[in-house]
């Protein structure tokens, strides 16, 4: 239920927050500045990406962001075995998910753009300072910034929640069918709330200490802000993780898979595959350069330890996701336990 009505606020809040910003915008509204393309890179972007000469590669760098905004339709996926007519509903939810957030999301950059009083001192400001720019200089009355203040912080504490909800659904799902460290421990299901208690707390820790991994970080001299480079291997490993059923499509098509779901792109399928894994190799490594050059290392090293774990043993200890008669011994001994909890 939070979930949901944070959907509509966080659409509510989207739209009232581009309105205002155009309506009380202290400059007057140059539609130019969404086609005029400056290099922002280095000192003038307040150091946030290295400094090219190349307007082309400022761009490319500035893809990493694009990254963090689109990862979240992947919920639709995480929560499919819940969804009612899954086949049909889930690609339905992702499709329409990733061109919400294209169109308000376009929107909402398109107005902080044309409302800013100065862009080289918002691009200056560093990150995540020009939005204290822009709303600085915005002649909204205080007491609508208020609402918008409170309605943004409820929002992002609801994203944050549903980040939890996600990670801990993913969690016991992987942990049911024994595909994580401790698999037992994290499956276990509360009899009396019906949900994976371990799973939930474990992922609330793991969220907490990662908020601190800041000063972690400060703590033992490193020059880097371990935050942001785990936030960026987070969506450089969840586009990899995205592609790598793609990749397995193109050539499993029309051999070893010949049954297509109600959803399907018929002929376009393995066009829009190659594409796709393309634009993926791309995005991803948007995420290793400077200030994320760590990102490329743990990449590497992650290619290079997952196969060797794999063949040392992995691959016998992990059966996959059930299948066939596997599936209706789940569901049975599903039937099992609800029966217990009704009597």
């Amino acid at each position: 239920m939070i979930t949901d009505l944070s959907g509509y606020l966080i659409f509510a809040l989207t739209v009232i927050l581009i309105i205002s910003l155009f309506v009380f915008s202290p400059v007057a509204i140059d539609i130019s500045r969404l086609f005029t393309f400056t290099n922002y890179t280095g000192d003038a972007g307040g150091g946030v990406v290295p400094a090219t000469g190349s307007v082309g590669l400022a761009f490319f760098f500035g893809l990493i962001y694009v990254m963090y905004t689109i990862t979240g339709f992947d919920a639709s996926g995480h929560t499919s075995e819940e969804t009612h007519d899954a086949q049909t509903n889930v690609p339905r939810g992702m499709w329409t998910s990733v061109f919400y957030s294209w169109t308000f999301g376009l929107a909402l950059v398109a107005a902080f753009i044309l409302t800013m009083p100065d862009l080289d001192a918002a691009a200056a400001s560093g990150f995540g300072a020009f939005f204290v720019h822009v709303w600085e200089a915005s002649l909204m009355p205080p007491v609508l910034k208020t609402i918008l203040a409170i309605g943004i912080f409820l929002v992002n504490y609801a994203c944050g929640l549903a980040c939890v909800t996600s990670a801990s659904r993913m969690m016991y799902a992987f942990a049911r069918d024994g595909g994580l460290p401790a698999s037992n421990f994290l499956s276990h299901v509360d009899s009396k709330t019906r949900t994976p208690t371990y799973a939930v707390w474990v992922s609330v820790a793991l969220a907490l200490l990662t908020s601190y991994t800041g000063n972690i970080g400060k703590a033992f001299g490193l020059q880097v802000d371990i935050f942001l480079v785990l936030a960026t291997a987070c969506a450089v490993f969840l586009y990899i993780s995205y592609v790598i059923p793609v990749v397995a499509g193109i050539f499993a098509e029309g051999k070893t898979w010949t049954k297509k779901g109600p959803f399907n792109l018929g002929a376009l399928s393995k066009p829009i595959a190659v594409v796709a894994s393309i634009g993926v190799f791309l995005l991803a490594t948007t995420g290793f350069f400077p200030p994320n050059v760590p990102v490329f290392y743990l990449t590497l090293a992650m290619v290079i330890i997952l196969p060797i774990l794999w063949v040392a043993g992995i691959n016998k200890s992990f059966e996959g996701v059930p299948t066939g008669e596997k599936i209706k011994e789940r569901q049975k001994m599903i039937a099992e336990i609800e029966a217990k909890f009704q009597d």
